[in-house]
C-alpha cells in the first residue's frame, strides 16, 4: 500500500516536470516563430518598399496567432500543475 502512494507521489512530481518543460519548449518556439516571422517581414519590405503596409499587416496578424497558441500552450501545462 504504501509503495503504491510513493508511486503515485512520484508519478505527479515527473507530471509537473513535464509541465514545466513543455511551457518552456512552448515558450522557446513562440520565441523563435516570432523571430523569424519579423526577419522575414524585414527582408520582404527591403525587396519590395511598396508592399510594406501588407507586409506588416500580415506580419502582425501572423504574430498574433503564433502568441496565441504559444499562450494557450502554457495554459495548458499551467493546468497540468496546479490540478
Amino acid at each position: 500500500m504504501i509503495s503504491l502512494i510513493m508511486a503515485a507521489e512520484a508519478a505527479a512530481g515527473l507530471a509537473k516536470l513535464g509541465a514545466g518543460i513543455g511551457a518552456g519548449i512552448a515558450a522557446i518556439g513562440a520565441g523563435l516563430g516570432i523571430g523569424r516571422i519579423g526577419g522575414n517581414a524585414m527582408d520582404a519590405i527591403a525587396r519590395q518598399p511598396e508592399a510594406a503596409g501588407d507586409i506588416r499587416t500580415n506580419m502582425i496578424l501572423t504574430a498574433a496567432f503564433v502568441e496565441g497558441v504559444a499562450l494557450f500552450a502554457v495554459v495548458v501545462c499551467a493546468l497540468c500543475v496546479f490540478l
